[in-house]
């Protein structure tokens, strides 16, 4: 493993310290307070007990390495953990650690309590990207911008249409993992097999309140064997993390040098080459696109932990700790990346304008022909303007040069008719309100 190395390339360090070893401790040791306060509610572990273990679950320190140097023999770490509380609590409380709980119990309410925290964090950063876009559109509602398809030139658009794609599908990213983080979340706790068998008649009174203790939802079975909840997490942050690579996409194309439409913020040496001093790199966008390709292979470990066997999996439920914690930071550095490059993203309208004239006209082609088809028939017009257009192609005049010269183009459209035809501005159809439509969206959704 050499997380240290690069870790902090691909993920700033709130969302690694978010799904550290430390952090699983301390919310292992979270889920082990809880576990005792929640026995004493309902009965079966006495409050001072149940007092002295929370007291000693939130003062133990210890170090994450060597407990997992310890779990080995377990194949996981809670049993180690346990020893350790065990032996800090003083006296007859001792005999009431880990009562009634299994060490799958533990370790996935840890992971539900990991993922409240480190979704919090990512959607902070999604809020920000959503506001970084919301600029954009407002501010470039009227920039003109080649339309690509297949990265060919297609039609006319505006970059606040395409800064108001980013927009919509960034909110849209943001409600899935919203959703996830207040429904799909809930405790776990079983015992050694799903049925609470060691608690007697309390079990689920002890699961009542130790999810309540835990402000988690409280599941209506246990889902020790049941994945559903991991596997839809998984899923949510891979749809979060392709959302955020598309728009890094965007950028890294829109900054080639061909092309030169956009440049990311290049303060402190960002964006630099060891041997070439002249680059600005998009590496924002860049680590954007790496964190988000991880994350959809970790979503797919998490997916293939679905089918386990009977009430306890072998193999597949241990897959899952370090999938979801990559999952979250990876998700997490992607969406820092993408903010960072979007808040201090430099566009260039002046770039965007020459390149949407490089086609000689070509790029309004459609809107020749949809005008000529209203005098000459649609076969009649996509014909002769496919013409003019194959002409321009192979080095003739412009496009506007080549209609002029085709007589039964010229006697269809005027001049005037045809210097309309070919103003990128006028044929953007329903961009502006598609803008507006994205806008009212965030202002309705975005900002709450």
């Amino acid at each position: 493993m050499s997380g240290e190395l690069f870790g902090p390339i691909f993920v700033p360090e709130r969302f690694r310290e978010a799904v550290s070893g430390g952090a699983w401790l301390r919310a292992m040791l979270e889920a082990e307070g809880a576990l005792a306060r929640a026995g004493a509610r309902a009965g079966v572990v006495p409050p001072e007990a149940a007092e002295e273990i929370s007291r000693r679950c939130r003062e133990l320190e210890l170090d994450p390495e060597e407990l997992g140097e310890r779990g080995r023999a377990a194949g996981n770490p809670v049993p180690a953990l346990v020893k350790e509380l065990t032996a800090a609590v003083p006296g007859e409380a001792a005999r009431h650690v880990h009562r009634g709980a299994t060490s799958q119990d533990i370790t996935d309410t840890a992971a539900m309590l990991i993922s409240r925290e480190a979704l919090g964090l990512i959607l902070r950063e999604l809020d920000g990207v959503c506001a970084a876009c919301a600029r954009l559109a407002e501010e470039h509602r009227e920039t003109l911008v080649a339309g690509r398809t297949l990265l060919q030139q297609a039609l006319p658009t505006t970059f606040g249409l395409k800064a108001a794609g980013w927009l919509v599908a960034a909110l849209e990213a943001r409600r899935v993992l919203r959703e996830a983080r207040e429904r799909g979340l809930a405790a776990q706790l079983g015992g050694a097999a799903g049925t609470l068998a060691s608690l007697g008649e309390r079990g689920t009174r002890v699961l009542r309140e130790y999810a309540r203790l835990l402000a988690l939802p409280e599941p209506a079975l246990p889902w020790h064997a049941a994945r559903f909840r991991v596997a839809e997490l998984g899923g949510a942050l891979a749809l979060a993390a392709g959302t955020l690579h598309k728009v890094a996409l965007d950028v890294i194309l829109m900054a080639q040098t061909e092309v030169g439409e956009a440049a990311e913020p290049s303060g402190g040496g960002r964006g630099g080459s060891s041997t070439l001093p002249h680059k600005r790199n998009p590496i924002l966008s860049v680590v954007a696109s790496a964190n988000a390709r991880r994350v959809q292979d970790l979503a797919r470990t998490l997916y293939g932990s679905l089918a386990q066997e009977h009430e306890r999996a072998a193999g597949a439920w241990h897959a899952e700790w370090e999938a979801l914690s990559g999952a979250l930071a990876l998700t997490g550095g992607a969406a820092a990346a993408v903010r960072e490059a979007l808040e201090g993203l430099e566009v260039r309208p002046g770039r965007m304008a020459e390149n949407l004239a490089v086609t000689e006209g070509l790029i309004l082609a459609e809107n020749v022909t949809t005008l000529a088809a209203e005098r000459l028939g649609r076969l009649e017009a996509h014909e002769l303007v496919e013409a003019a257009c194959r002409r321009v192609a192979e080095g003739g005049g412009t496009l506007r040069e080549e209609i002029l010269a085709e007589p039964r183009l010229r006697e269809a459209l005027s001049e005037e008719e045809i210097e309309g035809a070919l103003d990128p501005a006028r044929y953007l159809g329903a961009a502006d309100e598609f803008v507006d439509r994205a806008l009212e969206m965030y202002r309705r959704e975005g900002q709450r």
